[in-house]
């Protein structure tokens, strides 16, 4: 059996330098999904040439895994930011311009201005930076990476923020996403001001 082919982590970032771009972000949000509270985003300028140990997409790691990693990243970082689209912002623009807000948002408050990004999935915000989609590019690019650790790091910790205030409902469990136990709590106990109204809140039964 053949052995899957290691990631070049550093691949995307290479290649932007070999196009004359010196200083390059990784761009990832967390938060489609869910039913409740903010889409998040992260970018992250790495410095030239460094992977971290052990980071991967956010969605493959263990919760205690990537705090460890959000620690690593945001001291090794030439610059880092976390930004966001609430609930509203969502339910105005739909959820998919809200994430493209939430990253535009994160590019605009990095303290280093890049002059590439890195966006994971297959669209990129409105920047005043060249940029460049990746699908999957949480599992591809070292930079995408790193930005999707902090985002979801910054995400959960909003949801376990959450369930401190409204303990009914299991935030700190399934984070605001549709399972079964949420879709019961809203059921029992109603619909918060930060659930997204434009997202489909009761299961069919």
């Amino acid at each position: 059996m053949k052995q899957k082919p290691a990631i070049d982590w550093l691949y995307y970032e290479n290649l932007a330098y070999t196009k004359g771009f010196n200083c390059i972000c990784g761009v990832d949000e967390v938060g489609r999904g869910p039913l409740i509270g903010s889409v998040v985003a992260a970018a992250v300028i790495l410095p030239k040439g460094f992977v971290l140990e052990g980071l991967d997409d956010s969605k493959k790691l263990s919760e205690k895994k990537r705090e460890q990693l959000e620690l690593q990243i945001k001291e090794a970082a030439i610059a880092w930011a976390v930004a966001e689209a609430n609930h509203d912002e969502i339910d105005e623009l739909n959820i998919l311009h809200a994430s493209l807000l939430a990253m535009k948002r994160a590019v605009e408050a990095l303290k280093t201005p890049p002059d590439y990004a890195l966006i994971d999935g297959n669209r990129c915000p409105l920047l005043d930076i060249p940029s460049e989609a990746i699908v999957k590019g949480d599992g591809l690019s070292a930079s995408i990476a790193a930005a999707s650790v902090l985002a979801k790091v910054a995400r959960d910790a909003q949801m376990r923020e959450l369930a401190l205030e409204y303990p009914q409902y299991g935030f700190e469990k399934h984070k605001g996403y549709p399972t079964q136990a949420h879709y019961a709590a809203i059921a029992e106990h109603g619909v918060l001001p930060m659930h997204r109204r434009s997202f489909r809140l009761f299961k069919k039964t």
